[in-house]
């Protein structure tokens, strides 16, 4: 069989070739590439959906600024201050201290309502607020759990002991002899600040003033209008027949004031009255002020009536 004559040159076949390797290899790039623009504008578009959407619901874009006098890089995001656990509040820029301070506030049934309640967390400065206040958001759906179990129909009997109701405005809890369950009537006291108003009070043989709770780290002042005092029940300091341990124990009396009390006696004498212990060097007017109400001089005219 005879063979037929090619119409194209071994050349020209080449040629062909690379035409279509070539044509081919164009299509295939711009198919991929109009693919991958179309992805980057969906993403694009997505994520300015999700901003703005954010921004309608007044969210405030994440930033770094340089917070306190070191400097230190801290980060600016919404966040809701009933639920932002230690990692996000430390993020923040807040110190600690601080971070304990909300903690605890949280524990004792403290509940930020606004945003200008974060204002009073204990040792906030307001240059510190203001810079965290656009970033406040409280969430709708946080509701303390005693508000809700009040508002909600009982279904069960209520353990009053577990979760006491709160005082309304103008009643009020006799400080010096409410124990845990009763103080724990109070707005903002829960079972901690409950047991640390109790052990600081047999420490000190009960209160003279509202105002001494303030010596308790963090405790949170809205409850003190709903407390009064009963000053009849402080126990008072023998301190004419205390030893100087027994003095020392009491949270106004330091180691070297009670030593001074103890040599005075020692080598004068009893103390009669609040002029002698003004004489005493390591007391100061202050430390007299805060002193004096627990201060019992009659052990001196016991002595002298025998």
């Amino acid at each position: 069989m005879r063979k037929l004559p090619s119409l194209l040159t071994k050349s020209d076949r080449r040629g062909l070739i690379f035409i279509v390797v070539t044509a081919a290899v164009l299509i295939t790039g711009a198919y991929f590439l109009g693919k991958a623009e179309s992805t980057t504008e969906s993403v694009a578009q997505d994520s300015l959906n999700i901003n703005e959407e954010k921004a309608a619901k007044g969210f405030v874009m994440p930033r770094t600024y340089n917070y306190g006098p070191g400097g230190n890089k801290a980060e600016l995001f919404p966040f809701d201050p009933n639920t932002a656990d230690s990692t996000e509040l430390l993020r923040l820029g807040l110190k600690p201290y601080l971070v304990r301070n909300i903690y605890h506030y949280r524990a004792a049934g403290g509940e930020f309502r606004k945003p200008e309640d974060f204002a009073c967390i204990h040792g906030l400065t307001m240059k510190q607020y203001e810079t965290l206040r656009p970033y406040i958001v409280i969430t709708g759906d946080y509701r303390m759990a005693a508000d809700v179990v009040k508002e909600a129909p009982e279904r069960t009997p209520r353990d009053t002991i577990a979760y006491p109701r709160k005082l309304k405005e103008g009643e009020t809890i006799e400080l010096n002899g409410a124990d845990t369950t009763e103080l724990r009537k109070v707005r903002g006291i829960g079972p901690y600040y409950a047991r640390a108003i109790v052990r600081y009070r047999e420490r000190l043989g009960g209160y003279y003033s509202t105002e001494q709770l303030k010596e308790i780290e963090g405790f949170p002042e809205e409850a003190l209008p709903f407390l009064t005092v009963n000053t009849q029940a402080i126990r008072r300091l023998a301190i004419n027949s205390l030893s100087q341990s027994q003095l020392r124990s009491h949270p106004y009396i330091s180691f070297s004031q009670a030593k001074e009390i103890a040599t005075y006696r020692r080598v004068k004498g009893y103390i009669r009255n609040a002029a002698t212990l003004r004489m005493f060097k390591n007391f100061t007017n202050e430390d007299l002020e805060k002193l004096l109400p627990y201060v019992d001089f009659s052990a001196s005219e016991k002595k002298t009536e025998h």
